[in-house]
């Protein structure tokens, strides 16, 4: 679900205010479509495999291409009647009595366990919106998936979000459960369209790590070679090995699933 949803022709003064109050409400707020990029940050490079990133209120977000072992802890809030029936993210209407909710960066149609950390008490919902864009929190719930964990009352909560699958269509409510615990996982070090940029980084690996690998992806209009290295079959351990990469200076390694 979303905070806040693109209007169209926002340039009155009183409804600036507007968007700036909601920005510190326990709601967040949507970007007006009238607000043009700030221009304070220049667009990150488009990364293989991965979806577009967006801008919001000057800020940049690169959407993940797969939800596969997410997990993460901050402040949950929540979204009402004020954005009831207004479009979110992936085309639908947003219902504030279904239970959905909005996410910076995971894929739309993404499961999610969330946990309110104060209650203990639990609810399940579906990525369909973008947001919260409030410093500090990391998702927004519909109110009813807000109503269920105790989160309405106070506004905010901290909480613990964990993926646990991906809807095969949009709307369907199909989805396809994962294993995020235990799997096939290898780290990904870079992205080339030189082949021989590939071939060297991946020898620079050799020297170090096992499995250095290069995939071939091909991307329609040119053909990427992404390196990877490693392989674990635990959550816990993938977490480390990816730690131990960076700190050996390969600080934008991710983890993947083959």
């Amino acid at each position: 679900m979303k905070f806040e949803k693109k209007s169209t022709g926002i340039k009155d003064f009183h409804l600036w205010v507007l968007v700036l109050f909601l920005l510190c409400s326990c709601s967040t707020a949507r970007p007006p479509s009238s607000i043009p990029p700030a221009g304070t940050q220049r667009q990150p490079a488009v990364t293989p495999g991965y979806p577009k990133p967006y801008q919001v209120f000057g800020k940049w977000y690169q959407p993940v291409p797969d939800s596969k072992g997410f997990r993460e802890r901050g402040i949950a809030s929540w979204y009402g009647s004020d954005f009831h029936g207004k479009k979110t993210s992936n085309g639908e209407t947003y219902n504030m009595h279904d239970m959905t909710a909005a996410h910076k960066t995971l894929p739309l149609g993404t499961r999610v366990k969330v946990f309110n950390l104060e209650n203990n008490k639990e609810t399940e919902v579906r990525v369909n919106d973008r947001g919260p864009f409030v410093q500090g929190r990391i998702i927004d719930l519909s109110y009813e998936a807000a109503r269920r964990i105790g989160v309405v009352g106070p506004g905010t909560a901290p909480v613990e979000i964990i993926a646990i699958g991906q809807e095969i269509t949009p709307g369907t409510g199909r989805v396809v459960p994962v294993d995020y615990y235990s799997g096939n996982f290898t780290f990904q070090v870079g992205a080339f369209i030189d082949k021989n940029n590939a071939e060297r980084l991946k020898a620079k690996l050799d020297e170090k790590y096992q499995n250095a690998h290069i995939v071939i992806y091909d991307g329609g209009d040119r053909t990427y070679y992404r390196v990877r290295v490693g392989s674990c079959q635990d959550l816990k351990k993938t977490a480390e090995y990816e730690e131990a990469l960076k700190k050996d200076g390969y600080t934008d390694v991710f983890t993947v699933a083959e």
